[in-house]
């Protein structure tokens, strides 16, 4: 189904940007608790985006989206300067959220980092919501786990980070 495919393929653009946080993480934040934390993230991100290429490639989808943005009728009043490679998923930094992240130190950094990620993984949910209340889609049972995994990883995430982030208050 169109949509499977189109949520593997965004997923994959999604948490490769959760794993470009974390790269940022390791040179810049302060806090060693967030440091492990964000070491978990890279290991299971980068698990499941593997995961993610094979179920497409086993069947013979492309790992990337098509983006021909000239079918966007409706969208002709949008800005589409963001909009370099891949059109931002749900929950997605902007190129100024991910330049400010990229610019911060220590614990500002930590902040950034706390803030962005809760905001990242949310948007996955929003995916996985999409995913599911689309007709039809989800039904392969592969899929429909690793779909269901997501909301429960990145829901148990989601209240860590939040529990980070009223310690730094």
């Amino acid at each position: 189904m169109e949509a499977d495919v189109a949520f593997m393929q965004g997923m994959i653009h999604h948490h490769s940007q959760a794993v470009e946080m974390v790269a940022l993480l390791k040179t810049r934040g302060k806090s060693p608790a967030l440091q492990a934390f964000g070491e978990r993230i890279t290991i299971s991100q980068s698990d499941e985006i593997l995961f993610m290429k094979k179920w497409l490639t086993d069947r013979g989808k492309p790992l990337t989206m098509a983006h021909d943005m000239s079918n966007m009728g409706d969208m002709k009043g949008m800005d589409h300067s963001h909009m370099d490679a891949m059109p931002l998923m749900p929950g997605m930094l902007t190129p100024a959220q991910m330049a400010a992240l990229a610019a911060a130190k220590g614990a500002e950094f930590d902040r950034l980092f706390l803030t962005g990620m809760i905001q990242h993984h949310t948007g996955a949910l929003t995916m996985v919501d999409d995913l599911f209340n689309t007709p039809g889609a989800g039904q392969d049972p592969v899929l429909f786990d690793f779909a269901t995994d997501v909301t429960n990883t990145q829901s148990a995430e989601i209240k860590i980070m939040q529990g980070m982030l009223e310690e730094k208050k």
